[in-house]
Parts: C-alpha cells; structure tokens; sequence
C-alpha cells in the first residue's frame, strides 16, 4: 500500500494525462483487515479509512459503523491544495462535485434515483427536494414539470442523468472539471415530445422535422393522437381541421424556434395559437351598394370604397399645403382623397378652427416630396428593426444557453447599419420639418447634400462587404441551431413581415438608388427658375459619387440581357427602363377588365421589375403599306407601351374572390402623384401557368421594398368584386369584341391623365444601320 501511495503522488494518476508532486506528511496505517480498527475508539486522533473501492465488502462493513471514509482523490485535493481533510457526515470519494446541489425531477425508478443520490453524495454534492435559487444544477428524466420551468426561467442548467454516472467514471481525475463536459449532457428541448406540424410548406416541415429529431423530440401525422404538440403556421392556417384533443398544445411556429433557441422547452402559454379573424374587408365592401341607379352615386360609392382599402394602413402624417384661407372655403373636403403609403398615423394634423375646413390641390412636387419622406422614414424603420431586433439582442450578455453568435460575427454581419441609421434618422427629421412648413422655394435637394459626406463615410463599407456578410449568415445559420432558430422567431414578427435578415440588410444596398430616382422626380416637377433645380442636380450627383463604391460584379448581366429583351418586345417602351440596379422579376399575362389603364377586353402584359411595373397591351393588327425591299431585320414588336408605373404609386393589391361573375381576377388600387383620387386598375389573369396567390405576393414584396416598408402582406386585400364593380363575364363574346373595336376608333389613352410615367424616347435603335422609307399604321 506504501508503494501504491508513491506512486499516486509522483506518477500519472489514473484516467489523468497529467501528475500531481505532492507530499502528505501525515501519519498512517497500512492493512488489508479493517475490521481491527473499524470498531476500535481513540480520544487522541481521529481515524479515517482512505477506500479506493467504494463497492467492496470493506467499504459496507466500515460504513455500516459510522466510520469516516475518504477516497484517494480527497487526500490528493487536499494535499495539493495544502487544505485539511474535508469533513462529510457521508462517505467521500473525490471533490468533483463539491459546491453542487442538485435537484431531481421526472424520475420514476426510486432505486435509480437512489443510486444517483448515493455517487453526488460521494463526490461532495448536495441533494435538494424543492427547486430554489440555491441549486445549481436540475437533474431531468423529462421537460415537463414545475421543476423544470422554473429551471428554465432562471436559467439553471438541467442536465441528464449520465452527467452524474459520466463524472463517477472520472471520479478519480483529480483536474476533472464538471463545466467542461456539460453540455453534452443537456436535456434537449423536445425530450419526451411528439410534435406534429400545419400549415407549412413541404420544405419547411421537412426541416422541422428533422431538427425536432435532433433536439430529441420525435414527430407524427397531424392528428395522431399520440402527439404531445402540434405547431401550427398562423399566418396561412385561418382556422384548425379538426378540434385538437385538450392534452395537446396547440403552439405558433415561434414556440418551436424559441425552445431551440433556449436550448431548453419554452413554456406553451405564451405561445398558444388562437384563430385571429380580421374584419379589415367587411366594413369597405359593405360601404357600396349596387342597387342604386344612379352612376354618379355608384362612382362616388366606388370612390369610397377605395379609400377604405388604403386608410387602414396608409394616412398621410402631413396635410398638403393650405391656399389662403380665402380660396379654401370655396373648395369642398370631399373632393380629396389623401392616401399614401405609410403605417403611421397622422397625429400632428389637427382639425381647422374654422367651422368648414378645406384643403387646396396638391403640386406635383409636393408629392413626390412626401413620397420621399415617408419612404425615408418607413427605411429607418425598417434599419431600426436590424438594430433593435437582431443586432442588439445578439450583443446581449447574459443570454439563456450562452452567447448566440461571437462578437466577430455580429460585426461581420451587421457591419456600418449603426452609422446608417445615424444618418438617415437626421436626413427624415430635417425631411419632416420641411414638409411641416412647406412651400415651393423650400429646397430639398440642400437637405441631401447637407448629408452627402457622411452618406459617402457610412455606405461603401456596408456595401462593399454586403456578400460577406450574406455568407457569414448562411455559414452561422447552417452552424448554429440556436442563431437559425433565432432567425425564424424574428421573422414571424410583424415587424419584419416575414422577412428574412439577409432580405433586410438588402435595403441598404438598394435606398440610394431610390432616393435618386425620387430626387429626379422631385427635379422634374421644379420650375427652371427655383433655386432648389440646381441643387437637386448637385445632390443626384453626391448620390451617384456613394453608388459608384457598389461592386459591379453585383449586377446580373442575364437580368440585363432580360430587360433588353423587354424594351424590344414593348413598342415605346420608355428608354429610362434600362437601369443596372433594375432587374425583372415577373411576367404575367392578363385581360383589363375595367377602363383604366386601357379598355375593357384588351389583352395587357404585366411586367413587374423591381421598383416599377411596365404595362403593355397586346398588337390587335399591323398593315404595313410600304415595304424595304430589304426586308426587316427584326419583327415588328407585338406589344405597345401604355405606362411604366413606379411601385410606389400602388396603394392597396386587391384579390378580387371567385365568382359566377367573376373568376381569377385581382385589381390595384393606384395613386399617381398628379391624381386627386385613386385609381382602380383590374385584370384577369389568362396564363395557365401563373397562380395567383404566388404573383399577388411577389407584387406586394417589390411593393414593400420600394417603399421600405416590412409589413408586405398588409399591402393585399381579398376583396367581393361586386363591391368594386368587376365583372369577368362575356369576356369572350363577339359582341363585346365588336363594341370594343368601336370604341377603340373613337377614343385613345391618354397615359398623361393617368400621371404616369411618360414615355422619354422611343425604342433605342442598333447603330450604323441605314433606315429605309417604312410606314406601318396600328389599329
């Protein structure tokens, strides 16, 4: 036994890489028969036995007499640490759980938990019954318990019952350290849970499925009844199946990503799923009435009707400029409908003091100046909620389950936004009181280069490295479960309207363009002889200095060659439609069905591009009356340009419901900056390939973008086309064909009324090719 001591205080110890120089001065006794000592009594010292084999009848024999046992780990902690023997009314193996007290929960066996409770008492761990803030650790066979919630809420970590056997198994390393091989040994999130999964697509129940799988959870059939759980889409599923039983949890889709974000089972109360019915439809469709004769009232109803579509989300937060107060009394209130696209609500307009308030005409550059605000500040909006959703929460110390991402990462990720934010946030505020106190010689364009030089400090670094900080998402997401369910949580949050990270840190790279192009609008509608002309000019400039640090290895060439393609096939089609931050994303073929852009029965192609929609109607007859004799080098185009529509100006998608009179048809509610009123555009769609669904919510995500704003889904509405007096029937029949050929010889679109973007040049032609005499007329 002499020997055996030597060798454990100068050699490797057992299940140890490293040794321990160490010398125990202390007197002792060598035997291999206990039982002499163990009954003997001595009022000069105390006796202890040092037991290597707590399972030997030695050990039962000594403890069944109370004597003080220690094992050898105990001597070497103590002597390396120059400590006394660590005094313990119960048998001590080693110090490796010294300074733990555990609690236990879910546990069944009472002769496994004995067990569990003898090797913590043996490695210097204490035992508690009820949960307190004095346990450090929780012990689960199960995630279910008041135990465990409460674990959850303090953030104590609850471990498996292998942590225990895992640490008696190196009981006799004295470096062991509990920390080190904890988390291994985490109860997962979804033990003891059988999810089942409605509403999601086939990809993302895939995915839930086998990350349940891997958080230790299992998954069934919606409706199996041995299902512990069934997550639910809220956002596509409008009312449940069936009535699910009461011992299942119906959750939202946020309490799965959040218990893996946790690392632990997030409480179901918080989360449950209750069907939220909106009546934003049945007050606007109910306002028209078809049963009056009157067209006039009709109209008006109609009017009204499109104003209730868009004041939900969209009220102006300033009133247009006032005349003097002598030409507003002769204007009437009811003649303007003032909608524009923002979610705020107008709070600094106040009601006239005089008894009939009346607002004058809206100029043109008014509008367009508005349009610049309120898009500039659903963008810092849109900046805030990266900030104050993502980047700021993943800075925070003290999460639950440990820091979600490094701080390298996060600034990988988020790079300059803070500093854009700063910015924009000023350029908005100096945006609102110019609007507040407006008049025609107010310039905006000093507004833009007041801020040119810290635009100029604060995008290139964001923008060059946008790819890098894609990248380094996808790598995380793809990495680190907890960042990809943190991920999912924010983006079921209204705020980003279902938005991913990636789809929002996008912004920055694509406002500048826009705010350009605002800019020469607002240019457009200035007079040569104000001021402000001249520095439009110069603030366009600042922003086109900013956009050339934009890499141009972002541009796609096959988006290029597409839109070319487009400007050939549309007749007229405005030259200012090539831009290398366009691209198109849409086309989709359909017949007018009311009067508005073109006349009812033509057939019109929608091309939706990022930030505008190009429309086109179809070449009814070409007659050509003089011929080259060389023949044409490219077909005569088959579409002819009606409007190239900016996003922005559409206030409200409308899908119109299925009907005998009506069938797969949608509408637009539209407000060009020259307009008093909006517009209602409708078409049906007539391409077998196209759904419906999937174009109306492509349409509203551009629409979203273009005028930052997050919530796209708000933006449509399902709507009775008879409220709107939309009717697809007798499309086809040759009696309307003929009554729409009589129209057409009498009467011509004027694009212009529609306040619509106006065609600059026709089609750009190939140089260096001799153009012969050539005469086409068009019907």
């Amino acid at each position: 036994r002499e020997n055996l001591l030597k060798m454990q205080r100068t050699n490797k110890l057992p299940n140890s890489n490293r040794t321990l120089n160490v010398d125990i001065n202390t007197p002792f006794i060598m035997t291999d028969n206990v039982q002499e000592f163990a009954d003997g009594e001595n009022t000069d010292f105390e006796t202890v036995f040092v037991l290597k084999d707590f399972d030997s009848p030695d050990y039962s024999y000594l403890y069944k007499r109370d004597n003080r046992i220690v094992g050898p780990p105990v001597v070497l902690h103590c002597a390396a640490k120059e400590e006394p023997l660590h005094f313990s009314c119960r048998p001590l193996y080693s110090t490796t759980m010294l300074n733990v007290s555990l609690c236990f929960t879910g546990f069944r066996n009472k002769e496994e938990m004995k067990n569990l409770v003898n090797l913590v008492h043996h490695m210097g761990g204490t035992i508690r019954k009820d949960f307190s803030t004095k346990v450090t650790h929780l012990i689960a066979y199960s995630t279910h318990g008041e135990k465990y919630r409460l674990a959850v809420c303090m953030g104590t970590p609850i471990l498996t019952p292998s942590w225990i056997h895992k640490a008696w198994e190196r009981r006799d390393d004295t470096f062991y350290f509990l920390k080190e091989f904890r988390t291994e040994f985490k109860v997962p999130p979804f033990q003891d849970c059988i999810l089942s999964f409605l509403g999601f697509s086939e990809e993302e129940k895939t995915n839930m499925e086998e990350r349940t799988l891997k958080h230790g959870g299992g998954y069934l059939e919606v409706g199996d009844e041995r299902c512990t759980h069934m997550v639910v889409e809220e956002n596509s599923v409008k009312e449940l199946p069936f009535t699910p039983s009461k011992k299942v949890f119906v959750v939202k889709q946020e309490w799965f990503w959040g218990s893996i974000q946790m690392d632990a089972r997030a409480g179901e109360s918080m989360y449950l799923y209750e069907k939220n019915d909106s009546p934003a439809m049945k007050k606007a469709v109910s306002l028209l009435s078809l049963t009056t004769p009157n067209s006039n009232r009709k109209r008006r109803r109609l009017r009204d009707t499109l104003a209730q579509l868009t004041k939900e989300t969209e009220i102006s937060p300033f009133p247009p400029p006032r005349k003097r107060p002598s030409a507003e009394h002769s204007m009437s209130i009811g003649s303007l409908l003032d909608i524009s696209n923002t979610p705020e609500t107008c709070k600094s307009s106040k009601p006239s003091k005089s008894s009939t308030p009346v607002l004058s005409k809206q100029s043109a550059r008014w509008q367009v100046s508005k349009e610049l605000y309120q898009t500039e500040s659903n963008y810092v909006d849109i900046l805030s909620t990266i900030l104050q959703l993502f980047k700021l929460p993943l800075e925070k110390e003290g999460q639950v389950g440990g820091p979600i991402l490094a701080q390298e990462e996060i600034k990988t990720i988020f790079g300059s936004i803070p500093d854009i934010y700063e910015v924009h946030t000023r350029i908005k505020n100096d945006l609102e009181e110019l609007l507040s106190d407006w008049s025609e010689s107010r310039s905006v364009g000093n507004i833009i280069l007041k801020y040119s030089k810290e635009l100029v400090k604060a995008y290139p670094p964001f923008v060059n490295f946008f790819e890098m900080s894609k990248e380094t998402i996808v790598r995380c997401e793809k990495q680190k479960p907890r960042f990809h369910a943190f991920l999912k949580i924010n983006q079921a949050k209204p705020e980003c309207g279902r938005q991913t990270l990636a789809e929002l840190l996008i912004r920055p790279v694509q406002r500048l363009p826009s705010v350009a192009l605002l800019l020469n609008d607002i240019k457009k509608h200035t007079s040569d002889d104000n001021p402000d002309k001249i520095t439009l000019e110069k603030a366009i400039e600042s922003l086109k200095e900013v956009m050339t640090h934009i890499n141009e290895d972002k541009r796609k060439t096959e988006g290029q060659k597409q839109i070319f393609d487009v400007v050939y096939e549309v007749d007229g089609c405005p030259a200012n439609l090539l831009s290398s931050h366009r691209s198109l994303v849409y086309r989709v073929e359909t017949i007018a069905l009311g009067d508005q852009p073109c006349d009812r029965g033509e057939h019109v192609t929608l091309f939706l591009f990022n930030d505008c929609l190009e429309i086109a109607r179809k070449r009814h007859k070409v007659i050509n009356t003089f011929k080259s004799p060389l023949g044409q080098t490219r077909p005569p185009p088959p579409l002819k340009h009606i409007a190239l529509m900016p996003l922005s100006q559409i206030r409200r998608v409308l899908d119109l419901q299925d009907t005998e009179e009506c069938v797969n048809a949608f509408a637009l509610v539209v407000r060009p900056p020259t307009e008093q009123e909006n517009l209602l555009f409708s078409f049906q769609l007539t391409g077998e390939e196209t759904v419906k669904s999937a174009w109306l919510r492509t349409l509203c995500r551009h629409v979203a973008n273009t005028i930052c704003r997050a919530d796209a889904e708000d933006l449509i509405q399902c709507t009775d086309p008879d409220s709107l007096q939309v009717s697809t029937k007798d499309m086809d029949s040759t009696l309307s064909k003929a009554s729409r050929a009589i129209k057409k010889t009498s009467k011509k679109v004027n694009t212009k009324e529609l306040g619509l973007m106006e065609s600059e040049s026709s089609v750009m032609q190939n140089s260096g090719i001799c153009f012969l005499l050539c005469c086409q007329i068009y019907f």
